[in-house]
């Protein structure tokens, strides 16, 4: 349970530093939450593509936010809309 709680709220705290990193219009907490884990899940698709792992939350927090930041960028790309 304890694991749950602590990987939201590295989720929140990574969709919340992606929004600035990246200048989006949001400050809503499920949305942070929803763009952390995407993030975390593209950073952590994009570690193992190259040979990496994350172990910890800080170490998982910094891979949440670079994913996060490649998720909006790519969806910028391609869409040529921002989120």
């Amino acid at each position: 349970m304890i694991n749950l709680i602590v990987s939201l709220v590295i989720g929140a705290l990574s969709g919340w530093v992606v929004t600035i990193l990246m200048k989006l219009d949001s400050s809503n907490i499920i949305y942070n939450c929803i763009l952390g884990i995407v993030g975390g899940l593209v950073g952590g698709i994009a570690a193992s593509l190259l040979g990496f792992s994350a172990h910890g939350p800080i170490a998982s927090a910094i891979l949440a936010v670079l994913g996060g930041c490649l998720f909006v960028w790519g969806y910028r790309k391609f869409t040529g809309k921002d989120l």
